[in-house]
């Protein structure tokens, strides 16, 4: 899927640079460290939103402190012409934190957390057992060494 880049000004660079540090900051703080009005903030961030640049406000969890300790990156090799159907069945499973159209020897990975190794197997066996799912391959990641959130923004 082909994105049309959208042309940022150097006060929006800097806003955007400053929420990705922290984005519980206030407008107030924001137009501090960027060297502008609160009311330029505010008009700003909204005018980012309204283009769909800034898409939300998230806290970062560590999935492993709230149970969820498998985490599971999966390749899947999908009938070509049911890749879409496929998909649009795997985004209902809340397990799936993202799923990549990707090119190789895969279709497509998803990146997965499960609160045990059972409950890993059982999905496995059970809600990719689907139609036009040629192949699985599985790979349970051991340690996260980068993890990075951040957008890049330059």
């Amino acid at each position: 899927m082909q994105r049309r880049r959208a042309v940022l000004s150097d006060l929006e660079k800097k806003i955007l640079i400053s929420l990705n540090e922290n984005a519980r900051k206030s407008f107030r703080q924001v137009a501090k460290e960027v060297g502008t009005s609160t009311t330029a903030v505010y008009n700003n961030v909204k005018k980012l939103e309204k283009k769909g640049i800034l898409k939300g406000y998230f806290p970062d969890i560590d999935e492993g402190k709230v149970g969820y300790t498998q985490f599971a990156i999966i390749g899947l090799r999908i009938n070509q012409q049911k890749l879409t159907e496929v998909e649009s069945k795997l985004v209902q499973y809340p397990q799936i934190k993202a799923i990549y159209d990707i090119t190789g020897d895969w279709d497509c990975i998803l990146v997965c957390y499960f609160k045990s190794r059972e409950e890993l197997d059982s999905f496995l066996k059970d809600q990719l057992a689907i139609p036009y799912v040629e192949r699985v391959i599985t790979h349970i990641v051991l340690n996260i060494v980068k993890d990075e959130k951040k957008t890049l923004i330059t």
